[in-house]
């Protein structure tokens, strides 16, 4: 089978499970992949001035244009379209990830912008991406941010998994609610295909979540508990692939009292329907500095510092750097 093939068919990259293990000299200290389904719901924005706020308050941070063929990171930084890029790597017209990396005029970030206008780069080859997934995870940094595109391919979702925290971004409104839902079961269910390949947890799931004769739907965790009894073995790996698999809830343009508490509904419905943990890192405010920044080409924590939406990124940006504490 080709690369091309297996990948539109959803070839296997090998994930880490589990507990993460400690920072080291050479690797990124913390991966953050930021999703959420549908375009449109601020995800470059978010990533963009998240990225600002950790440099400013130390951190060393690779914000990375994840969103092949269709990248505008740099916009939301407010600089000029890099001459080198991601599909430069991609497609070894550069050596080392190092040698996309640019300045952004920001002291401790930098930026690796993804490709404008190269189609090839928004599928890349099966061995492409397991390439840049494993480089990714060797840069010197703090933090590595990683904006993914919009949808559930298989290429967003292993950019997803492949993070050591996975930032679901969502609107206060039904369809943003529901594509987030979406999102974060298409990457649930692509991990279990991931970590377990030769088991077709994916369908024993699914089938367990399904509502029968009018009885309650089992969680994953009950499945666990079923197969215990007749494969130990099998239910200890769908227990593992279980395990890591934790994203964390941002909610964008809130406007109300009730937009905020979205976040934690959702992670409470999560939690009674799937029996698993999600997490609740924030809201960002709706507010009018936010399109005049980007009309502008600025990125809002430079241009709005004060605004109710910086404070919000920058409350965001100190819940992830307490996630290590």
């Amino acid at each position: 089978m080709a690369e091309s093939e297996a990948l539109d068919q959803g070839a296997i990259i090998e994930f880490p499970g589990g507990k993460r293990t400690a920072a080291r000299r050479g690797r990124a200290r913390r991966v953050v992949a930021i999703g959420g389904g549908k375009g449109g719901i601020g995800k470059s924005l978010v990533s963009a001035n998240l990225g600002i706020a950790l440099a400013e308050r130390g951190s060393k941070v690779v914000l990375v244009d994840a969103d092949l063929g269709g990248a505008n990171l740099h916009t939301c930084l407010g600089v000029p379209q890099p001459r080198v890029t991601l599909s430069d790597f991609v497609e070894k017209r550069a050596a080392r990830l190092e040698d996309v990396v640019v300045a952004t005029g920001i002291d401790r970030l930098e930026l690796i912008s993804g490709a404008m206008d190269d189609l090839d780069a928004a599928n890349p080859k099966h061995s492409q991406k397991a390439k840049l997934l494993r480089h990714l995870k060797t840069l010197d940094v703090d933090y590595v941010l990683l904006d993914l595109g919009a949808g559930t391919s298989f290429n967003v979702l292993d950019f997803f998994l492949i993070a050591d925290t996975g930032l679901v971004v969502m609107l206060p409104e039904p369809t943003s609610i529901e594509n987030a839902y979406r999102f974060i079961k298409a990457a649930f269910f692509r991990r279990l295909q991931t970590l377990a390949p030769d088991d077709d947890f994916a369908s024993l799931v699914a089938r367990a979540l399904a509502p029968r004769d009018g009885h309650a739907a089992m969680t994953p965790m009950d499945v666990v508990v079923e197969l215990r009894k007749t494969n130990v073995e099998a239910a200890a790996r769908l227990e593992h692939a279980l395990a890591g698999f934790s994203p964390w809830v941002l909610v964008n343009q809130a406007r109300t009292r009730g937009d905020h508490d979205i976040g934690p509904t959702v992670v409470s419905a999560w939690k009674k329907f799937f029996g698993l943990e999600l997490g609740y890192l924030g809201a960002v405010a709706h507010d009018d500095a936010v399109w005049q920044a980007v009309r502008a080409r600025q990125s809002l924590m430079r241009a709005f510092p004060q605004s109710p939406a910086a404070t919000g990124l920058l409350r965001v940006a100190e819940n992830l750097i307490a996630l290590e504490r």
